[in-house]
């Protein structure tokens, strides 16, 4: 996604279209065939039975991309444009979402329920009512980072960025003191901002490394790239056989860190990813920059598109391999899902951001 505040990072849309598949993915394949259960036998595939890592990717990438643009700027943000940039981003879709949710729990609407448009996914969101509008969760969460980022920024600047390691240090010790108040705190780390904001403070601190490695002009080979998908293929087979968002503990110790655990793996591979020295294949490129700019829109409407699917056709049994049938219906779903999300994105939000302006201060 272009910005009028950084030049364009090609490469950061690659990370988004990433996200929203490895989301996109693990939805077709638990409505389809896993049905929210875990599957610790096929821990070789933790990457698509926990995929809502791709959750985590956003987080860290949003952090990441507002403290390269904050860095470029001295960490001088003007409040006030941060947070029109912010709105005109994501409201005019997550907005459209919201009143679908409303509108189907209109027999249970409460005033209260309009809080959730601004703030933390705290309670009983109204877009989680439902799975055709259940992703919208994470947008709330996204806002309240939002909120406190400008100030995160300049503090982390002029106070270095190991004011960023305090913070997930103090997040650290209220997530282990959740585990013992909280009866389901897996939950809690999972879908609040205290579970998420070191996601964040990860990714901005992730900006800073980067800023370095391009002073330095530090340009990596392929090796440290295929490591940092090891290491995350690795840490999500590990969540799949011992501890998956759908087993039946809820008090698992592993969920007190698992958050910034997640968050350290996607940042090397942004890291490797954004200082790699290669290139990919030229119509690759392309279709994946394409994929990211409407990466928002696919995300907010993949869970529609899987919903209808799965109530219309069903699950299809086209060879004797489920594995096969499973590939060939999540590729049909995801180019059913991208037309939509394309139309989505040229008719909904487009328009909004054209009306973006600039909100860096100085440049540096």
């Amino acid at each position: 996604m272009k910005s009028v505040n950084i030049d364009y990072l090609p490469r950061l849309d690659h990370l988004r279209l990433l996200a929203a598949a490895l989301v996109f993915v693990f939805h077709v394949y638990h409505v389809l065939y896993g049905h929210w259960q875990p599957n610790t036998d096929s821990w070789m595939f933790g990457w698509i039975i926990e995929g809502h890592t791709g959750v985590s990717l956003f987080f860290v990438l949003s952090g990441y991309l507002f403290m390269t643009i904050a860095l470029r700027h001295g960490g001088a943000i003007n409040y006030r444009g941060f947070m029109r940039n912010r709105f005109l981003r994501i409201f005019p879709l997550f907005l459209f979402i919201f009143f679908v949710a409303i509108s189907l729990s209109r027999d249970s609407f409460r005033s209260a329920d309009w809080g959730y448009l601004f703030f933390s996914n705290l309670g009983q969101a109204p877009t989680s009512n439902y799975f055709i509008t259940g992703a919208a969760w994470t947008i709330s969460v996204e806002f309240t980072f939002y909120l406190i980022f400008p100030f995160l920024a300049r503090f982390s600047v002029t106070r270095g960025s190991g004011y960023l390691g305090r913070l997930i240090f103090l997040l650290a010790l209220f997530k282990l003191g959740a585990w013992f108040s909280v009866e389901r705190p897996m939950h809690l780390y999972y879908s609040t901002l205290l579970g998420r904001l070191d996601q964040f403070l990860i990714g901005m601190m992730a900006a800073f490394t980067s800023k370095y490695m391009t002073e330095k002009n530090i340009r990596l080979n392929f090796m440290w790239l295929a490591g940092a998908v090891v290491l995350v293929w690795g840490l999500l087979a590990w969540q799949s056989s011992a501890f998956s968002y759908f087993s039946d503990d809820q008090h698992s110790v592993y969920w007190i860190f698992w958050g910034t655990i997640e968050a350290v793996g996607w940042a090397s591979v942004i890291l490797a990813y954004r200082h790699w020295r290669g290139n990919i294949w030229k119509p690759a490129t392309t279709f994946m920059e394409a994929g990211g700019r409407i990466s928002f829109s696919f995300y907010l409407w993949h869970g529609l598109i899987i919903f209808l699917w799965e109530k219309t056709i069903g699950t299809m049994a086209w060879t004797p391999v489920w594995q096969m049938d499973f590939a060939v219906q999540t590729l049909v779903l995801a180019a059913v899902t991208w037309l939509v999300a394309r139309i989505s994105f040229t008719t909904i939000e487009q328009p909004f951001l054209d009306l973006r302006g600039r909100y860096g201060g100085k440049t540096k």
